[in-house]
C-alpha cells in the first residue's frame, strides 16, 4: 500500500492545527513540549531532556533558566515547580483544544465523527511508536 497521499494528507492537517492554534503564544513548542514529557515521564537531567526533544543542551538550559513554568521542572522533589508545570500546560492544551473545536465546528457531524474513529484507531499505534503516552491529561483519550 503506497502511504505516500495519506502522509501527505496527514502532515497538511497537522500543521493546519497548529496554525490553527499558534497564535496561542503564552509558551513556546519546545517549552509546551518539555513540561508534557516531563508530566508524562518525571523530571530529568537537562541533557535528557535536551536529547528527548531534539535541541542541543545549552539551547535547554536557556529554555529552563528563561521560561518560569520550565525553571524548576528537571528537580525530582520541586513539587511547586512542578504543578505550576502541570497546570500551564492543562491550560495551554485546553485553549488549544477549544480553538481545534472551533476549527471542526463547521464541518458535518458525520465527517467529524469518522475524524474521531480513526484518531482513536490510530493513536495507539503511533503513541507507542514514538514512545509514551502522549495522552493529554484529562482528554477523553483512552476512555
Amino acid at each position: 500500500m503506497d502511504l505516500s497521499e495519506a502522509s501527505a494528507d496527514l502532515l497538511e492537517l497537522v500543521s493546519l492545527v497548529i496554525r490553527g492554534v499558534s497564535n496561542n503564544r503564552d509558551m513556546s513548542l519546545t517549552a509546551l513540549s518539555v513540561l508534557g514529557s516531563v508530566g508524562r515521564l518525571g523530571p530529568r537531567r537537562i541533557t535528557a531532556l535536551a536529547a528527548s526533544e531534539g535541541v542541543s543542551q545549552p539551547s535547554m538550559t536557556q529554555l529552563i533558566q528563561r521560561d518560569p513554568a520550565v525553571r524548576r521542572i528537571r528537580t525530582p522533589g520541586d513539587q511547586p515547580a512542578n504543578d505550576e508545570g502541570r497546570a500551564a500546560v492543562a491550560a495551554r492544551r485546553a485553549r488549544s483544544a477549544s480553538r481545534i473545536a472551533g476549527l471542526l465546528a463547521d464541518l458535518p457531524e458525520n465527517d467529524v465523527q469518522s475524524l474521531h474513529h480513526a484518531l482513536r484507531a490510530v493513536l495507539p499505534a503511533i503513541r507507542r511508536q514514538v514512545g509514551g503516552d502522549a495522552r493529554v491529561v484529562g482528554s477523553r483519550a483512552g476512555r
